[in-house]
């Protein structure tokens, strides 16, 4: 995960908000993970990794500022910077989120749970963290059965024409194009002059995956778009509303992302609305065309890449097939290049697959 727009600085605790923001606009490298115990931070740190977002173990009704605060000192004892938190709208279905309303229709509990949710971007300023991430969605990432990769390695997936079309509305009630803006124009009105107030980024992962403007059970998916993407941004215009930018999702909402993602980032980034960015290359399309080339030859895989990633990889390559040892061969498995024993040679693998 990239982190941009946001230089933090050395970890202190603040004691008012001006003195828990004074950061610069520059971009650096940090990655997205929930420590299991403090060995795991020891690692990050023996990798080089001095920013972090993290999601707290803790149910959100527990979360305290001196709770956050203990994050990132535990964090900073090995010299790596807590900047954003998981908020409790995470990528789940609303029912299964942690906190479920806010998307739903009018009801006193979504109230509760928006007065809660400024609460904790209070929190979250006066504990010095940046931002907060968090998913506008009804129906969670959507994902069809899953894949098998290397090793049978299972693989989260997606396709369109395997979604389940059957499946009657969401029992949380049905909600058009018209309603679904309207219940995020309500959500930003409330949430935004918040986070600007405490200077907090709220940052906004697309709908994954864009399936156009679409209904599923029901729902419309307004933000699986790019144009939807470019309205959400110019709801409530407000330097702390903005993105935590999934280059894989945006991707896929393109019909040819290896030309037009370009295009989408510059759009945003000098808007300066990219708080956060996942860096995927993704050569794929709309509705779940994967990541994984469909060629049938190395050559034909070889030719459906631009030119500096064909020469990269052809370079790589030319050394790999200069020294592949006796018994191995070139070919094509799921989706990539791949050098493995055949079974012709060694047919008893677990998988049924080629030895690599």
């Amino acid at each position: 995960m990239t982190y941009s727009y946001s230089k933090a600085t050395a970890y202190h605790r603040p004691h008012a908000v001006e003195q828990s923001h004074k950061r610069s606009s520059e971009m650096y490298v940090g990655t997205q993970y929930g420590a299991r115990h403090e060995t795991d931070i020891k690692q990050l740190a023996q990798l080089g990794v001095h920013h972090v977002d993290v999601p707290l173990r803790e149910h959100w009704t527990d979360w305290t500022v001196d709770l956050l605060v203990s994050y990132r000192e535990k964090y900073a004892k090995y010299g790596i910077e807590v900047e954003t938190i998981h908020s409790p709208l995470g990528s789940r279905d609303a029912f299964s989120n942690d906190m479920t309303y806010l998307f739903l229709g009018p009801s006193d509990e979504k109230e509760r749970e928006l007065d809660s949710l400024c609460e904790i971007i209070r929190m979250a300023s006066q504990a010095g963290l940046r931002g907060l991430l968090y998913n506008i969605t009804i129906l969670g990432h959507l994902r069809t059965p899953q894949r098998y990769g290397r090793g049978g390695a299972r693989l989260s997936s997606f396709k369109y024409a395997d979604l389940d079309q059957s499946l009657p509305d969401f029992e949380g009630g049905a909600a058009d194009y018209d309603t679904m803006w309207e219940r995020i124009d309500y959500f930003l009105g409330r949430i935004i002059p918040v986070a600007e107030e405490y200077k907090v980024q709220m940052a906004c992962h697309p709908q994954d995956p864009g399936i156009k403007d679409n209904e599923y059970r029901g729902v419309a998916r307004v933000m699986g778009t790019v144009e939807g993407l470019k309205k959400f941004e110019a709801m409530h215009e407000n330097p702390y509303h903005g993105f935590n930018f999934c280059q894989g999702t945006v991707s896929e909402m393109l019909e040819k992302p290896g030309e037009e993602i370009y295009d989408v980032i510059r759009y945003f980034g000098t808007r300066k609305k990219i708080f956060n960015v996942h860096p995927r290359h993704h050569p794929g399309g709309k509705c779940g065309v994967t990541m994984q080339s469909k060629a049938k030859s190395v050559e034909d895989y070889l030719s459906d890449l631009d030119d500096t990633r064909r020469e990269a990889i052809s370079t790589v390559r030319d050394i790999v097939l200069d020294n592949l040892p006796d018994g191995y061969e070139e070919m094509m498995l799921f989706g990539m290049i791949t050098y493995a024993v055949p079974l012709s040679i060694f047919p008893d693998t677990y998988n049924k697959q080629p030895l690599m």
